[in-house]
């Protein structure tokens, strides 16, 4: 099996390279290495099953070769965490629309199925928890930058079943939920590895609002072996599958538990969102998965748990 991975030297991205090399396949990975890096697949660079090639999405010259010559495309190249959406939400835009939109064109061209990443973010301000694939999403005004990302997600999804509907090219869209673990870089705005620097530094943990709101952690191991089952897994052609953890924990919690976990004599703190991104900026009090769905067509469930997945990060820091 070939495949290719858009953002293949990212965080999630690389760990899904490692998967797949281990179970046998080819893995040409595409990225320009703006949020990626190098570091994270240097391992591989020998291995005559695996190619690079530096470059963009954007880049339809680029990706015609790869795309021909692979089996499955699972297109994980987008703009991502929370800060660089709020400071640029015009790349943001044109990075995950017409990136998304040049891979579905080529995997038409070459009749490839395609795995699109999307995220937990398209549910967005929905009070109904935990979030099925089926629900309504419940978008925030178009004058707050924060949600441009969930509604180029949204976008991207459904240009994917749009085009599986016209053309007939299998595709499925993965909602990732909060991954986390070694290689994840907090420069973005991603809270655990933030939490974990402050606390390995001493300096204080930052929690933005009131700390009350609470996200569910999945380890990145978790949610790129569900990924690589999709391979084997016609049934979950022309579905939106849930990836991620329903344990749930507040922001506060979380705080505490890298504290405690870490042994860091950090303290903790508080500052606004105002502070923190923009003024106005608005947030999902909870954000919790219903997998039951990716648990019946992949027998998915999380099995490493959240003081493990800190103590990786740690160890990676």
């Amino acid at each position: 099996m070939k495949v290719l991975i858009t953002g293949g030297a990212g965080f999630i991205g690389s760990h899904l390279c490692d998967v797949l090399l281990g179970r046998g396949c080819s893995v040409a990975i595409l990225d320009d290495l703006s949020t990626g890096s190098m570091n994270n697949v240097e391992q591989h660079v020998d291995n005559p099953d695996f190619t690079f090639t530096i470059d963009t999405v954007l880049d339809e010259m680029a990706l015609d070769p790869l795309v021909s010559e692979c089996d499955v495309i699972y297109h994980l190249a987008a703009a991502v965490g929370v800060q660089l959406i709020v400071q640029q939400p015009l790349h943001t835009i044109r990075t995950n629309v017409e990136g998304t939109t040049h891979v579905l064109n080529t995997a038409q061209r070459y009749d490839k199925k395609v795995v699109i990443a999307s995220t937990s973010e398209v549910y967005g301000k929905s009070s109904k928890v935990p979030f099925s694939e089926g629900d309504d999403t419940v978008s925030g005004p178009t004058t707050k930058h924060r949600w441009a990302y969930a509604c180029s997600k949204a976008i991207d999804e459904f240009a994917a079943f749009a085009m599986a509907k016209e053309s007939g090219i299998p595709v499925c869209v993965l909602r990732l939920f909060n991954t986390v673990g070694r290689r994840q870089s907090g420069q973005y705005g991603m809270v655990i590895p933030n939490f974990v620097s402050q606390a390995l530094n001493g300096d204080p943990i930052t929690v933005f609002g009131d700390g009350e709101q609470t996200r569910c952690f999945a380890n990145v191991a978790d949610i790129t072996r569900a990924m690589a089952d999709l391979l084997s897994c016609p049934a979950a052609e022309g579905e939106v599958v849930n990836l991620g953890s329903n344990s749930e924990i507040s922001i506060n919690n979380l705080a505490q538990t890298v504290k405690d976990t870490l042994q860091s004599n950090s303290e903790i703190t508080h500052i606004s969102y105002d502070e923190a991104y923009e003024d106005g900026f608005e947030d999902m009090l909870r954000r919790v998965p219903d997998l039951s769905k990716a648990e019946r067509l992949l027998g998915y469930a999380p099995t490493i748990d959240l003081k493990q997945t800190i103590l990786e990060v740690a160890g990676h820091a």
